[in-house]
Order: structure tokens, then sequence, then C-alpha cells
């Protein structure tokens, strides 16, 4: 997954310079609200932390993306599933500055695609608080269907997405 690109995007490991925009990220409720919550500057310091041993696990994880030229971080979208998860995820959050641009489709399809034709991952859903409109919204444009609601480990209740 890494070097992974879209005619706007390129998606690469997390660095050292990406942990104050992450953590700032990750302290505003209104960002972290869907996304496990907020966190301190050492959870946030764990999390990105925990996406890079992801990857070194698995072979894939949330990625962060920069702009192709600039090279700046305005999010990540990228693949879950940790041995408790229940299935293989595709998640995603953009920064604010970034959101409305067709960042999140461009990514998203991206990422898609890599797993169900690369990866060969037969079953890919992505887990969506209820009342996380936007984020469905993008589920249903990268194509996936509503499937069932689950109690999603300690998230509490979670819409799955399947991706077909």
């Amino acid at each position: 997954m890494i070097g992974l690109e879209t005619d706007r995007l390129i998606f690469r490991q997390w660095q050292n310079s990406d942990y104050e925009i992450f953590a700032k990220f990750y302290s505003i409720e209104e960002n972290a609200r869907f996304v496990g919550g907020i966190k301190t500057p050492e959870e946030s310091w764990r999390l990105m932390s925990t996406y890079i041993g992801h990857y070194v696990l698995k072979g894939y994880s949330y990625l962060a993306i920069g702009e192709k030229g600039t090279g700046n971080l305005i999010g990540t979208v990228g693949l879950w599933n940790s041995d408790p998860w229940p299935e293989p995820e595709l998640g995603y959050w953009l920064l604010p500055d970034s959101q409305g641009n067709g960042y999140g489709l461009e990514a998203g399809l991206a990422v898609k695609n890599f797993a169900l034709d690369t990866l060969n991952i037969n079953s890919l859903v992505s887990y969506i608080d209820p009342s996380n409109e936007a984020s469905k919204k993008l589920a249903l444009r990268l194509g996936a269907e509503i499937d069932f609601i689950i109690s999603l480990l300690d998230f509490g209740p979670h819409e799955v997405y399947r991706y077909k």
C-alpha cells in the first residue's frame, strides 16, 4: 500500500513530522468523535504508532495521505484488521481543511480496489457510527451497501457497510 498513488494523492507511512497535525486532529471533539474520540497527546502518539505497527504485522494499515507535489498531510485512508476486529475494514478520516475536495472518494476507491484486487480480500466493510452521515454517504459512493448493525467491540453500535 505504501506508494499507492492517485491523480492527486500519495499514500505513505506516518512520519514524525505528522505527529503535531495528527495530535491536533484528535484533540478536537468534532474531528475525533467518530474515530475513537478525543486523545491526549500521548494517546495520539500511541495511536499513530499503532498504525505503523499494524502495517508491519499485516502489510497494510491506515496510511498517511499526502497531496502530490506538496506532500502535505490531508488525512488517512486505509485498511484495518487487528485480530479482535470482526473483518477487514476500509476506514478514513480527513483533516477539516481537506474535506469537500473529493479526496475521500479518490483515496477510498484506490484503497478499496487495492484490497479487493491486489490483496484479494474477499470481505471488506466499513463500520460506521449511525449518526455519521458524511461517512455513510462516502461509503455508498464507494459502492458499499448497508448490511446490518453490529455492537463493535467497545465502540458500541455501528452500521456495517459491505463492499461488493
